[in-house]
């Protein structure tokens, strides 16, 4: 692999592979480089992948962060806040650098538009930041559109041990594209609901929730998601809005709906500073799910879907 040129503080190149040896040929150079420089090192990947780098690096291993990204990100909208920010802000005085792979062929169609808009706002949460974040891609496994999409979320390729910039580049244009509308199923009743009756709607969801298979170890989180959300809409969302619940796969979802608009892309995916009014709901709601949808325009304001699995 080409040695990386860092002109700009924060660098995010994707890395395509074809089996092991391109993977490991293609991380365990990048985290010995880092090491080698005195930088802080975080490995988040799949835990197939991150045994393999761990083998790789033997006793090396100890001197970085090592995270199962099945789990840590299992949650897309989790992944910034939670696993990136959260170690380069423990590492205020260092440049970091991170492998992070967020998307692998488990995923699915429903958990793939939050991953692509990941992807994209890595760019928007660390402009100007001391850091590089690598993101591998299984190339043999992964379908040629989500190849495609990562040519447009990373403003460089290593592919066969070569760096190029990627002329499709274009975070902004992919995350307006995977602001999809969302929909609930036509059966799914919806219930209004107001400043007063915000504990009844509360209420209502968890009962609901529990009656569509959500196991009472997961109620109160869920209940609280539900409450955040609803506040949220009261407070930022015109006042009112209506809350669905329905069972899809293996989720009880939560469809919170209002006239707001979100005009902030990182909502959510960013942590909140501790002087900050504001900001923390949807934060907690991220990580509170295992999965959060948001689709948000002035013409039909802005639905939220978050999935609990039961």
């Amino acid at each position: 692999m080409n040695a990386m040129t860092e002109t700009e503080p924060f660098v995010h190149p994707a890395l395509f592979y074809r089996g092991e040896q391109e993977y490991l040929a293609g991380t365990v150079p990048f985290v010995r480089a880092g090491l080698d420089a005195g930088e802080a090192v975080a490995v988040a990947v799949p835990e197939a992948n991150l045994e393999l780098i761990r083998a790789a690096l033997g006793e090396q291993a100890s001197q970085v962060q090592l995270l199962d990204m099945t789990q840590a990100g299992r949650n897309p909208g989790r992944i910034i806040p939670r696993v990136l920010r959260a170690f380069a802000d423990a590492h205020p005085t260092r440049r970091v650098r991170i492998i992070g792979e967020p998307i692998w062929a488990g995923r699915t169609e429903t958990e793939y538009p939050a991953c692509v808009q990941h992807e994209a706002l890595i760019n928007l949460a660390f402009r100007g930041r001391e850091a590089t974040i690598l993101c591998p891609y299984d190339a043999l496994s992964l379908e040629e559109t989500v190849l495609a999409d990562a040519l447009a979320t990373h403003p460089t390729i290593i592919e066969s041990g070569t760096q190029d910039t990627s002329a499709a580049y274009a975070p902004e244009a992919v995350v307006s594209r995977y602001n999809q509308p969302l929909k609930a199923p036509g059966d799914a009743p919806s219930m209004p609901y107001a400043q007063e009756s915000l504990p009844d709607a509360r209420h209502a969801a968890a009962r609901r929730a529990a009656e569509l298979g959500l196991p009472e170890s997961r109620l109160g989180d869920f209940a609280l998601a539900v409450a955040e959300l609803t506040t949220n809409s009261v407070v930022h969302g015109g006042g009112v809005g209506a809350l669905r619940i329905w069972s899809e796969d293996q989720y009880v979802v939560c469809e919170v709906r209002d006239a707001g608009l979100l005009t902030d892309p990182l909502a959510g995916r960013r942590p909140a500073s501790r002087d900050q009014r504001g900001g923390r709901g949807l934060l907690l709601v991220h990580v509170l799910a295992d999965l959060v949808r948001v689709h948000t325009s002035p013409a039909e304001g802005t639905t939220i879907h978050c999935y609990f699995e039961r």
